[in-house]
């Protein structure tokens, strides 16, 4: 994983509520082992037309959006099936950062393990992002803070340990073989006792 650092971006906004996994990245997508490439299909049903063109009013397919690594999205994002492919579809379209005023659980903690930061915020803090389109955004996950340019601001809370995972680079496996001599040395002593 790369390391989390603090950044300012783009951000692109989606106000809509209660959008599944199934709509950030469809079930016929699901057949395959790995996150590279899955970006295409992100929102693959809001992204082309059912003709197959792509559908010029989705925000995704305007110009604008373009670079953005920051997504502001409705309320109770990523509810709906357990799915980690729509992690690696955010991510490989290049998404660094999820806001929403509250996330589905398990989509929550799939972002974590995949790199990116889901960001909660008030609804009052959301109400004045979904005024935009796009706009740009200031992270700050050592000063767990998010601001626009007008200088609104909003702390927000991350469980240490994940906020630790994502400064680093590293998933819950790479933590866990930073210790692997301590524990091999352990399992043998406990073997032989």
């Amino acid at each position: 994983m790369k390391a989390f650092q603090d950044f300012q971006g783009k951000a692109i906004v989606l106000p809509r509520d209660h959008v599944d996994t199934d709509q950030i990245i469809p079930a016929r997508y699901l057949d395959v082992t790995s996150s590279s490439g899955l970006g295409k299909y992100l929102f693959s049903n809001w992204l082309y037309l059912k003709t197959g063109a792509e559908n010029p009013e989705f925000i995704l397919n305007q110009a604008e959006s373009i670079g953005a690594e920051i997504l502001v999205a409705g309320e109770n994002f990523g509810c709906g099936s357990s799915r980690e492919h729509a992690p690696w579809a955010i991510k490989d379209w290049g998404i660094r950062v999820v806001v929403s005023c509250s996330f589905a659980d398990i989509f929550y903690n799939n972002c974590i393990k995949n790199g990116i930061l889901p960001v909660e915020v008030s609804k009052a803090f959301y109400q004045e992002l979904r005024q935009y389109s796009w706009l740009e955004l200031s992270v700050s996950l050592k000063d767990q803070s998010i601001s626009l340019s007008n200088g609104s601001c909003h702390n927000f809370a991350i469980d240490a340990f994940a906020k630790h995972c994502l400064q680093e680079g590293k998933d819950q496996l790479d933590f866990i073989f930073e210790y692997s001599d301590r524990i091999s040395k352990f399992e043998e002593a406990r073997l032989w006792n």
